[in-house]
């Protein structure tokens, strides 16, 4: 299996832009579709989704807000189970597995650096999310936390960016907006995915779109990212691609 670094990515700000530009697209193009700030921002938001898989991606910094105290929460329950352990349990087999199991705890938090700290982080987010799913009965608020702590436990450049991930983060927009009553969200939301996808594919490294079917990657390396004229390509793009929206939404609206 092919190995993907993230220097080989396009930055996270370029996909953030074309992300919103594609909620333009969708809202100003799409007859039925109403153009409006929250569905540009879902497009947005999809578009850096795929990232998740990922430690140096904006969105997984972001949902992962719990990292700096994963450490600590697992320290502050072996402290709690020592003291409950030597306090409350009498001696014999069960004080000693008390203990161990506090020793274990202790050792894990401390343990814990960089991405592992950031895995736990987002599977506490996801779960978190697929809790508040379950008591407010909507099921694609489940599917979404299901997806945020799955991710990061797969390899960059693999399962979240293939048309089957594409498929599912639109199915549960489309979900939403059943429950919601929100027209459009599965366009804004399945939009905003694809735009990363496709901006990878211009990239060396490419994306395995069809994975597992096929391990070959599709690729038009037209941005050599990581170099001074990567990046500026990247703006090229984002702004020709602005461009060519404002013009079409502009004309659409007859002006």
């Amino acid at each position: 299996m092919h190995s993907f670094f993230y220097v080989s990515d396009v930055r996270g700000s370029s996909h953030l832009a074309i992300g919103l530009i594609t909620g333009v697209a969708i809202g100003g193009l799409v007859t039925g579709v109403p153009f409006s700030p929250a569905g540009i921002a879902l497009a947005g938001f999809s578009s850096l989704a795929p990232d998740l898989d990922h430690p140096g991606s904006r969105l997984s910094k972001r949902l992962g807000f719990t990292q700096q105290y994963v450490r600590w929460a697992f320290v502050l329950v072996a402290a709690g189970l020592a003291l409950y352990t030597h306090f409350l349990v009498p001696p014999g087999p069960d004080r000693r597995m008390g203990f161990t199991a506090a020793l274990a705890f202790g050792l894990i938090g401390a343990a814990m650096q960089g991405d592992s700290t950031r895995k736990l982080a987002l599977l506490f987010t996801g779960l978190c999310t697929v809790v508040a799913g379950l008591y407010t009965g909507y099921v694609w608020l489940s599917m979404l936390g299901c997806f945020v702590a799955v991710a990061p436990f797969t390899s960059h450049r693999s399962w979240t960016h293939t048309i089957w991930a594409a498929g599912l983060w639109t199915y549960i927009g489309h979900l939403a907006n059943q429950s919601l009553g929100w027209h459009g969200v599965a366009l804004f939301a399945g939009g905003g995915y694809v735009s990363h996808l496709l901006a990878d594919t211009l990239t060396k490294a490419g994306v395995r779109w069809l994975l597992p079917l096929t391990d070959r990657a599709l690729k038009l390396p037209l941005i050599r990212t990581g170099s001074a004229s990567g990046n500026v390509l990247e703006v090229a793009i984002c702004i020709g691609y602005a461009a060519l929206v404002l013009g079409l939404v502009v004309g659409r609206m007859g002006f």
